[in-house]
């Protein structure tokens, strides 16, 4: 007949704060495998009486909500090990009390088989009255020569070994109720040590690493109890918990329903709710709306999963795809470290890679971000090495090749001069990853090596675009634009640096030259200015004089006529021999028919009243290319 035996308080899953406390479950105390002498007194006919409150074992934690299960008794063959169970009758679990309470009774409350009785055991005696000092290794704790220092635990047999075990968890109790848990896990160290077969020393020690956040631990300690006791209720919830702490929901549901206990309705909410944002993460996701991966993400580590690398993983992925990468880089250095896990914890599949693959998957795409390609490339084979099978694993690996070696034979071409092929190897890189704003800029310094300012100035803007005060783009822009004499855009530039880089020195004497040279440049617009002709005889003498005129033909309500006509007086300015014209073609409907002008901007170069350039809509460098080429025929 199955006798009733405590069983340690069950806490909720989903509140591992008051769920993390040590168990308290004694140590098996079935009969010793020491061999044994019969003494008279192990024939008497009297059988030893059961504790009248069984509840109170040495070392329990258990509160109000321990609950009781009854178990059969196991055959009295089996070895020793952790069960809660004990031979027929009332469980006989005692504190460690004195012999004189049964005859069948050890001093440290083991239990011997009818009819025998031990051998005599020496108790360890204290020398002369002193105070003890806990950790100073003088001092015996208890039954089991429990030496604290640097003497370690001395046992001579196994009786004493479980003594030990006893005795050390009963420690640890103690310091994991005053909060000390390092000196818990200690002693639930030793006690694992001595007896490494007993299920609740490991769930001690458990919930000791879950207090000192080494979840990954923890929950390996966890998967050894239920191993070795298949039935233990508040092992398999632990780990439920700590499971949930991962965002891993079937592992959760799973230990929940192996501890045999109901499930309240707090705990299927929870997982619930967890389930459902993961879901709603992942559809998100194969939309590309990272926005709603993002909030997702935050609202599954808010309902519980607050230890899940994968989770933390997915919100830097989304801030990434965002062009926010401070933040992705940010949010990828406080992914929580689980070290140690057991082997189902790896299996899980998040966004249908292995979970463990999913972190190097995303850091591989940051780091390569952020142009630390070296790191990129270590990365993305780490998770090919995880999950070589996935096709998005595969394709980011190739990716990250594919530019780190288009980024490195750029630099190697730049380095030898040949600025040229160096544009092209970037340009490559730049095939496999549009939005890497550390190749525009490489690419945009070569073009300024060519004296190709326009391009130059294109490239840093698309790198801004995509990450914007990037103070390397900011740079390069700003020296281009002075080789074009676009001072204000330096100024912007400067002014911008400025803020970034308050204590340079440099920027601050950079922005005030320009200033200065964008104060001279206004000057000598006002005494040089573009003639504005809407006559078509006056037209056809100004182009029929000698020497060269650019004609701007143009609509005021144009932005692109108005966006380049600056450019078109800073040009007056530079080229002094040139005749600048400008014509309203709304306003000079004779001009613009007598020309054939059907889109604006368009510009005509003539040279000595022949027409040598006509340019439909030119970016600005080809245009001052154009004048430039033709003033010095």
């Amino acid at each position: 007949m199955s006798k009733a035996i405590h069983q340690p308080g069950l806490d909720s899953v989903c509140c591992d704060r008051t769920m993390n406390k040590p168990d308290s479950t004694n140590l098996d105390l079935r009969p010793s495998p020491l061999k044994l002498t019969t003494t008279s007194a192990a024939r008497t006919k009297n059988p030893p009486r059961a504790p009248t409150n069984p509840a109170n074992f040495s070392g329990d934690l258990a509160g109000a909500h321990d609950a009781v299960r009854s178990v059969p008794a196991p055959p009295r063959s089996s070895k020793p090990g952790h069960r809660r169970t004990v031979s027929a009758g009332a469980p006989l679990i005692y504190s460690g009390g004195s012999s004189n309470t049964s005859p069948n009774l050890s001093p440290g409350g083991n239990i011997f088989p009818a009819g025998k009785s031990p051998k005599p055991v020496a108790l360890p005696t204290r020398g002369p009255s002193r105070p003890d000092v806990l950790g100073s290794g003088a001092v015996n704790y208890g039954r089991g020569s429990i030496v604290r220092g640097g003497g370690g635990a001395k046992h001579g047999n196994s009786t004493n070994g479980f003594c030990d075990a006893e005795e050390l968890k009963r420690l640890g109790n103690e310091f994991y109720r005053n909060g000390n848990f390092v000196d818990a896990l200690a002693m639930y160290d030793r006690a694992v040590a001595v007896s490494p077969g007993n299920a609740a020393c490991r769930s001690n020690r458990a919930a000791a690493l879950t207090a000192l956040g080494r979840l990954g631990e923890a929950a390996k300690e966890c998967d050894e109890a239920v191993s070795l006791d298949p039935g233990y209720a508040r092992a398999h919830k632990r780990l439920a918990s700590l499971y949930l702490r991962f965002g891993q929901v079937e592992n959760s549901q799973l230990h929940l329903s192996l501890s045999g206990l109901k499930m309240d309705e707090y705990e299927e909410q929870t997982l619930m709710f967890l389930e459902k944002h993961l879901n709603r993460c992942e559809d998100a996701r194969k939309v590309g709306d990272w926005k709603g991966v993002l909030r997702e993400s935050e609202a599954a580590i808010a309902v519980g999963a607050d230890f899940s690398p994968q989770l933390v993983a997915c919100k830097a992925e989304a801030y990434l795809k965002l062009h926010l990468f401070e933040d992705a880089e940010s949010t990828l250095s406080n992914i929580p470290k689980v070290e140690g896990c057991p082997l189902a914890y790896s299996q899980i599949k998040f966004f249908g890679m292995l979970g463990e693959a999913y972190v190097p998957f995303v850091s591989a795409q940051v780091e390569m971000a952020l142009g630390r390609f070296e790191t990129a490339v270590a990365a993305a084979e780490k998770a090919s090495l995880l999950d070589h099978r996935n096709v998005e694993v595969a394709r980011i690996v190739n990716t990250v090749k594919m530019v780190a070696r288009a980024r490195s034979r750029g630099n190697d071409l730049f380095s030898s001069g040949k600025f040229s092929q160096a544009c092209s190897a970037y340009g490559e890189g730049l095939k496999y990853d549009c939005f890497n704003y550390v190749l525009y800029c490489n690419r945009a310094i070569c073009w300024s090596k060519l004296g190709l300012w326009e391009q130059s100035v294109q490239d840093c803007n698309q790198a801004l675009l995509i990450q914007p005060n990037y103070t390397k783009a900011l740079f390069r822009r700003a020296a281009s634009n002075a080789k074009l004499e676009r001072w204000a855009e330096v100024v912007k530039d400067y002014e911008t640096l400025r803020c970034e880089l308050p204590e340079d020195s440099e920027v601050a004497e950079f922005l005030r030259q320009a200033k200065l040279a964008l104060e001279k440049s206004r000057e000598a617009v006002y005494a040089v200015e573009v003639e504005e002709i809407l006559a078509l005889d006056k037209f056809k003498a100004a182009i029929a004089s000698a020497g060269v005129s650019v004609v701007h033909f143009k609509v005021a309500s144009n932005e692109l006529c108005e966006e380049i006509s600056p450019f078109v007086n800073t040009l007056c300015v530079r080229y002094p021999s040139v005749k600048f014209i400008r014509v309203d073609v709304e306003e000079c409907l004779s001009i613009a028919k007598a020309e054939n002008i059907r889109i604006v901007p368009t510009f005509k170069i003539y040279k000595n009243g022949v027409k040598v350039k006509e340019m439909i809509r030119p970016i600005h460098q080809l245009l001052e290319d154009s004048v430039r080429k033709n003033s010095s025929l």
